[in-house]
């Protein structure tokens, strides 16, 4: 049976979410979700996680879950607030604490932030199962891009977060803190081992050489025509393309914000004694620079 799936595309960080429902029962996930933010302003929005809202209202769908692939660099979640409107558990990998561990030391906080997963609903384990009426949700544990990424088997269709993109965009970066290349390759070689006709979902569309917009392929065209790790291309070969490739990328703009807001499970940082809220701006926390000798001693 063909799992009903229908995606929700933000376009200021090529991001997917998907809303997946039970057909008999009216069970749905949510997978990804996404809170706007003007970066520039400081402001934020939720008409991506409205659009969602709105969609499970519509159909009279009963949200028990709302999926994190991992914790996102290039985009907050809106998990929280669906929760708040719908109800619904938060589900991620249970790494997440390895994750949590170390943005807590880049990001200075204190001893008021859990490094135990606790902000979340569930933590699930590789091989772990949901039930989503009559569906199964089985989580794959596939770490390289960061080390708690899972990806999501709903009946017919893989969510892959990360891990795989489209066929001619290849694989994500593995250069955050805990990223790893081969672990990545072993990674998308277990998703690639599913049946041909397993429907996979991917979370960003970059539309390289100008395509139109794309979601969705199979493990077979992913084993047969993926550029990174598809055909035969082998671990050494990976982990040489990527490592370079990661060399020469960018960071994230939205990766600071992202981090510190999706490591608390899309909450937001405590207020100050004013009420105020603020995230933190760590200088050169992802590598020095000459600068760092212009830093105060006091």
């Amino acid at each position: 049976m063909t799992t009903s799936v229908n995606h929700f595309f933000e376009p200021v960080t090529s991001t997917f979410s998907y809303v997946v429902a039970d057909s008999q029962t009216s069970a749905c996930a949510i997978i990804d979700p996404v809170l706007d933010l003007d970066y520039a302003s400081g402001t934020l929005g939720t008409e991506s996680a409205d659009q969602l809202i709105e969609f499970v209202k519509k159909r009279n769908l009963s949200l028990r879950y709302i999926l994190e692939t991992h914790i996102h660099a290039d985009h907050l979640s809106s998990a929280p607030y669906i929760r708040e409107q719908l109800g619904g558990e938060i589900v991620i990998g249970s790494q997440i604490t390895t994750v949590q561990e170390t943005f807590a030391t880049i990001f200075a906080e204190d001893d008021g932030f859990r490094r135990d997963g606790s902000q979340f609903d569930l933590m699930l384990s590789d091989g772990d199962a949901l039930a989503l009426g009559g569906l199964e949700v089985r989580a794959f544990h596939v770490p390289g891009h960061t080390p708690a990424c899972m990806a999501y088997l709903i009946g017919d269709a893989l969510f892959v977060g990360d891990t795989l993109f489209m066929p001619d965009a290849g694989t994500a970066r593995c250069d955050f803190p805990g990223g790893d290349a081969k672990s990545l390759y072993e990674s998308c070689q277990r998703l690639l081992a599913l049946p041909d006709d397993t429907r996979v979902f991917v979370c960003h569309d970059y539309q390289p050489g100008d395509r139109d917009l794309a979601f969705e392929s199979t493990v077979a065209e992913q084993r047969a025509h993926n550029i990174h790790v598809g055909a035969d291309i082998s671990a050494d070969e990976f982990v040489a393309m990527r490592e370079a490739r990661d060399a020469g990328l960018k960071m994230p703009t939205l990766i600071l914000p992202s981090l510190q807001v999706n490591m608390r499970a899309g909450n937001l940082p405590p207020t100050d004694a004013s009420g105020r809220l603020f995230l933190k701006v760590p200088i050169n926390a992802f590598g020095g620079t000459p600068l760092d000798r212009f830093a105060s001693e006091e």
